[in-house]
């Protein structure tokens, strides 16, 4: 009698896992399965633009072409670019992702990816000095934007998977999933993470990119530049990150100022002149110094080894600050987190040089994510992707640096469309 029903014929039904009917931090099954879906969607995209990127760099790059064919190939991309906006329209970007996520969670129709894809590929390939991750942000968030409405998920919903397709594209480049997530929030906002409900499908995206990009690409699992660790933190460290913290909120504010110039400047010129003056005008400052030229990944792996002379560094940062501001203000589709951390790990060497003291390993994280968070409002992701290359033991001083940057250009932006969360969004 015990244990069975009053009514032999019917069988008692078994309730589900609360999980399953309740989800998981208060997100549905059905959600967590479509980031897990469109991370590894987006894993496979980043690991193929990738691969075609560094099949297209020994050809294009600027490491072997003389001074004469450099300034050739750079106005060549520059006109190709051009003729690419004639033929297929505006690319995608960050800013118009990001705005389309503010206002009905998902991104701009696919179609804009056709611009940017052969765009981005052929100004990166060929040195241009901003980097893959807006392009690659854009195309996924973008692809997971379109999945949202094609299964006609509400506003809420369809931008956590949006968000969750931006954190797994974050996710293949930096090799920092926690930071990756994080950063895909709160580059949306210019005071912090506020879209919190999207919390777990991002991290849940990320995660799930970042696996699928191991799988497809073969590689083992490794920050993308290694900062030299830190036995322990000393109290002199907090002082050198404070004061790192400013320095970097003064290189973004730099940065942030010199692009909004060239953008005037630009502006005035033919939409299908400025990508030509964009190009040979970088060409005109890698004659000055070759860390003009690229994005800045490999660059930031030999600044963070050492052993560069301090004449040398300082022209690299201001070759790359501008360079960077021209490279994004005439027309060339790339983005600017991986330079401004080139610019970090840069200003950290040249302040070791200055002051011996100041340990670089500590100076250099600092600056990284300060520089960063004071043009994207990163404050988490941008601390946790640096502290997940150096080690645990720099989240102090790190996120001590990005606070500073953080207050110290409250005020000032580069991401037009970063807003505040309505109270109906």
């Amino acid at each position: 009698m015990f244990g069975r029903s009053s009514h032999p014929g019917r069988r008692r039904s078994v309730p589900a896992p609360g999980w399953l009917t309740e989800g998981l931090a208060g997100t549905s099954p059905a959600l967590l399965v479509t980031a897990v879906v469109v991370g590894l969607a987006s894993g496979g995209v980043g690991g193929a633009y990738l691969l075609v990127l560094h099949l297209l760099q020994p050809v294009l790059g600027p490491d072997r072409w003389s001074d004469a064919a450099m300034f050739a190939v750079l106005g060549a991309t520059g006109a190709a670019v051009a003729l690419i906006g004639a033929a297929l329209g505006r690319p995608g970007d960050v800013e118009l992702l990001v705005d389309n996520i503010h206002v009905s969670g998902t991104a701009p129709a696919v179609r804009s990816l056709r611009p940017l894809l052969p765009m981005s590929l052929l100004t990166i390939s060929a040195g241009g000095a901003a980097g893959p991750e807006a392009p690659l942000v854009t195309t996924c968030g973008t692809l997971a934007g379109w999945l949202a409405r094609r299964r006609r998920l509400p506003v809420a919903d369809a931008r956590a998977v949006t968000i969750a397709g931006m954190a797994a594209a974050f996710s293949v480049l930096f090799a920092a999933p926690l930071g990756s997530a994080l950063f895909a929030l709160e580059i949306l906002h210019r005071r912090g993470m506020q879209y919190y409900e999207a919390l777990v499908p991002s991290i849940v995206g990320a995660l799930s990119g970042y696996s699928c990009y191991l799988l497809v690409a073969r590689v083992g699992a490794k920050p993308v530049w290694h900062i030299p660790a830190v036995d322990a933190i000393r109290g002199v460290d907090l002082l050198w990150a404070a004061g790192a913290g400013a320095v970097g909120a003064a290189i973004a504010i730099a940065f942030t100022y010199l692009t909004r110039a060239l953008r005037h400047i630009l502006s005035r010129l033919h939409v299908n002149v400025r990508p030509v003056v964009g190009g040979v005008g970088l060409a005109l400052l890698a004659l000055w110094s070759p860390y003009a030229l690229t994005f800045g990944e490999v660059q930031t792996r030999t600044i963070l080894v050492g052993g560069i002379a301090i004449g040398v560094l300082v022209a690299a940062l201001f070759a790359k600050l501008i360079a960077t501001s021209l490279t994004v203000s005439s027309g060339w589709p790339g983005g600017f987190i991986i330079p401004l951390f080139f610019m970090g790990a840069t200003m950290g060497q040249i302040t070791h040089y200055a002051f011996p003291d100041a340990r670089v390993a500590i100076v250099c994280s600092a600056l990284m994510a300060a520089a960063n968070v004071g043009v994207t409002k990163t404050l988490l992701g941008s601390t946790l992707v640096v502290t997940e290359m150096g080690g645990l033991r720099l989240l102090p001083t790190t996120l001590l640096a990005a606070v500073i940057a953080f207050v110290l250009t409250s005020r000032t932006g580069l991401i037009e469309t970063q807003r505040e969360r309505t109270p109906n969004g």
